[in-house]
């Protein structure tokens, strides 16, 4: 009986694995549009004109690099966004049932 429950407890961490590596991270480039406090939104104007609107999260890691010296930026990402309206960043982010959520976002520096 311990056999199976073993079998069991293996099957469902390979199921959680398999699971994971199927979050594929995208990313995106252009220039913040807005950004919306409420809905934790931000959208994305890319080069190509499209507007994209990508959930962010307290989980959303942030880097800014322009005047940040020889440190890097680090903060919260409605914070940074907040700031950032006009400016080019790059935005990772995975995508499930049609809704992008940013695991990451960067300032762009030409």
């Amino acid at each position: 009986m311990l056999c199976i429950l073993e079998l069991r407890i293996v099957l469902v961490l390979l199921l959680s694995l398999l699971a994971a590596a199927n979050d594929v991270v995208h990313a995106l480039s252009g220039v913040v549009k807005s950004v919306d406090k409420a809905s934790k939104t931000v959208v994305v104007k890319t080069a190509d004109g499209t507007e994209e609107t990508v959930k962010y999260t307290s989980k959303t890691s942030v880097e800014g690099a322009k005047d940040a010296g020889k440190g890097v930026e680090k903060g919260s990402a409605e914070s940074f966004l907040g700031a950032k309206k006009g400016t080019k960043v790059t935005i990772h982010y995975t995508e499930k049932a049609g809704q992008k959520t940013a695991v990451g976002v960067k300032e762009v520096v030409d």
